[in-house]
């Protein structure tokens, strides 16, 4: 994607289970320029998703987010993170089951840290949910993108039963809660 025209554009790096729900949902956030998926926090360079889905990498499915912080805050995006999955939810995401599917926040910098911790503890203030928050929250030490056929998943195989049963229902209640973030 051309970015040449913003001025300036910063990167965030979000697991929450499947990374073709979460990759779906922020691509209708305003401001994201691109979503990618991939994996990240794991001991295995390159690694494929044959491996991966094994659990033994240590990597979790993560969507790496390019955004321009002039239309849309990382505080936003950690909104739309924990809009997006159930963060109580300890190695799993519904059905999928494994360390590759944990909630977790992988920050670029020291500010995307402090927020990411204030907002964490903010959300389990709250009482939104019954359970603990159990979102990890880890320096990024590697990104390694996802194979060519899980990039775009959802808009190049809506069709699909898990895309037409899990994702659509998900991007769905998520169009609704940030209706007004959305892309025109």
């Amino acid at each position: 994607m051309d970015t040449s025209n913003i001025s300036q554009v910063e990167k965030a790096t979000f697991g929450g289970g499947c990374f073709w729900c979460t990759e779906a949902q922020f691509q209708y956030l305003d401001g994201v320029v691109k979503v990618e998926s991939g994996y990240a926090g794991g001991t295995v360079a390159n690694p494929t998703y044959e491996e991966v889905c094994t659990g033994t990498t240590g990597h979790a499915e993560v969507i790496q987010v390019t955004y321009d912080p002039s239309k849309v805050s990382y505080e936003e995006l950690l909104q739309a993170f924990w809009q997006s999955h159930d963060p109580t939810q300890l190695n799993r995401q519904g059905n999928d089951v494994g360390t590759q599917y944990r909630s977790v926040i992988f920050y670029h910098n020291e500010d995307q840290h402090k927020k990411a911790e204030y907002y964490k503890q903010k959300l389990q203030e709250s009482g939104a949910y019954d359970k603990p928050v159990v979102t990890e929250i880890a320096p990024l030490t590697n990104f390694y993108a996802a194979e060519d056929y899980h990039q775009n998943y959802y808009n190049q195989n809506g069709s699909q039963p898990y895309c037409t049963y899990v994702i659509k229902p998900k991007l769905e209640k998520f169009r609704k809660a940030f209706k007004d973030k959305l892309k025109h």
